[in-house]
């Protein structure tokens, strides 16, 4: 993302705000349908929003991505652990069958097994390339706990793999 247009976008220039969310847009829903795999839509959709609402106040232009991140991994995972108060326990993705294709598990649904906290931290860490203490910066949690959640995801998304 070019800071200028997130300036221009900031002050109200509604063409480099068109641009920088068609920009964001499909980085934002590939986050979401990644954490939320069951609300994605509507968690792209509340991120976009949240962007949207929040642009004026972002202070380093030059830092948008990182901000654009951080709000949509918290709505992903306030949608995702809303579905699943919501979704009653039968009917969950972790008791569900895997999706198989000739005894292959898809990784995506391997992940949407896996409960919200171990799921984000390590899609954060396989998928987005981040760093522990950027995880725990981004989640807004201890580093100890970062780790502590990415042994407990690994050892789970293995037994779902096996499985």
């Amino acid at each position: 993302m070019d800071p200028e247009d997130v300036a221009a976008a900031q002050q109200g220039d509604a063409l480099a705000l068109d641009r920088l969310l068609d920009d964001l847009a499909p980085y934002v829903r590939r986050l979401c349908a990644r954490i939320a795999p069951a609300a994605a839509d509507d968690a792209t959709q509340e991120a976009l929003l949240a962007i949207f609402r929040g642009l004026p106040s972002l202070r380093a232009p030059e830092a948008i991505m990182t901000w654009v991140r951080s709000v949509t991994v918290r709505t992903a995972v306030r949608l995702a652990r809303r579905h699943d108060l919501e979704v009653p326990a039968e009917e969950t993705l972790v008791d569900r069958p895997a999706a198989a294709l000739e005894g292959l598990v898809d990784i995506d649904d391997a992940l949407a097994r896996l409960p919200v906290p171990q799921r984000v931290v390590l899609v954060l860490r396989t998928r987005e390339g981040l760093s522990e203490p950027e995880i725990a910066d981004t989640l807004g949690i201890p580093l100890g706990t970062v780790k502590s959640r990415l042994h407990r995801a690994r050892a789970a998304f293995r037994e779902v793999w096996e499985s």
